[in-house]
């Protein structure tokens, strides 16, 4: 079930982060968000209502904040850096997200992987960042290039949610701590949007582009759930590492779809990557 889960979060993570540029840049970072986390604090609400008391036993209310406030942080990072910067060079830098989240989880609550899970992983790692890399040409004035320390910043902030996400899902319930976290952001960017009298101007938007808003909502939600879901079966860093595959999903669709040739090393990343993610299936029986 876990492997299910991390390839359904890879599917729906593939389109997710491209409508997320397309509504960034259409609406804005906090706009985008807001559509976000609205989808997931309205959407999710029947399904957690009964549990929603949970969240205040003992000390695990301190883990759905720190949640919240990771994912809040992290998807302004993360969306300011898809609407500024080029694809060929934000992608390569969201590749290592997977490493990050491998040791978060082996250092914080020593979650061990086998000898070949782990090379797996970096071979995975790698062959995304391959694929993911058009020209390495890029790379050569990469301090300058816009969204760079935005896509750093979100790379290790994501990293922290989908490592806060596994550990509260597994005390909890993965509905619950996505509703959660969605909600305070929900709430926290209508209070500010009140503050800054941008209501009219924010239902002008949902007016003019019901058809995105909603769809953005609801795969990159659908994409989160998916993956925490996964991390109850499997290991957090595989987990990662196969949702992470989106990114040569993408490639690979451009390939068939469009027509797009690849270089040498991008088909190298993209034999590694599939390759990777094959393995990590057929060994991780957790």
């Amino acid at each position: 079930m876990g492997i299910l889960f991390a390839f359904l979060a890879m599917a729906s993570w593939g389109v997710g982060d491209f409508l997320v540029q397309r509504s960034t840049r259409r609406f804005g970072d906090l706009s985008a968000l807001f559509f976000v986390s609205g989808f997931a604090a309205i959407a999710l609400l029947p399904f957690v209502f009964k549990d929603i008391h949970n969240i205040f036993t003992g000390n695990i209310f301190w883990l759905f904040l720190l949640a919240a406030i990771l994912v809040f942080v992290s998807s302004l990072f993360d969306y300011e850096a898809l609407r500024r910067g080029k694809a060929s060079v934000i992608a390569p830098v969201f590749s290592f997200e997977i490493v990050v989240a491998a040791i978060l989880s082996w250092t914080i609550i020593g979650e061990k992987l086998g000898f070949w899970q782990v090379v797996l992983v970096l071979i995975l790692a790698s062959g995304l960042f391959f694929v993911s890399t058009k020209s390495f040409t890029h790379f050569r004035s990469l301090r300058t290039e816009r969204g760079v320390w935005q896509a750093i910043l979100a790379t290790f902030g994501v990293a922290g949610v989908s490592f806060c996400f596994a550990v509260v899902a597994r005390e909890s319930d993965p509905l619950l701590v996505n509703w959660f976290s969605a909600t305070v952001v929900f709430i926290f960017i209508a209070i500010y949007i009140l503050i800054q009298k941008r209501f009219v101007e924010v239902v002008n938007l949902w007016k003019e582009n019901k058809f995105l808003a909603l769809s953005v909502g609801f795969f990159t939600n659908f994409a989160w759930i998916s993956f925490t879901a996964a991390t109850l079966f499997i290991p957090i860093a595989i987990a990662t590492g196969i949702s992470e595959g989106y990114i040569a999903l993408t490639v690979l669709l451009g390939l068939i779809f469009n027509k797009e040739k690849l270089r040498h090393h991008q088909k190298i990343g993209l034999v590694l990557t599939i390759a990777a993610c094959i393995c990590l299936a057929f060994i991780s029986n957790y």
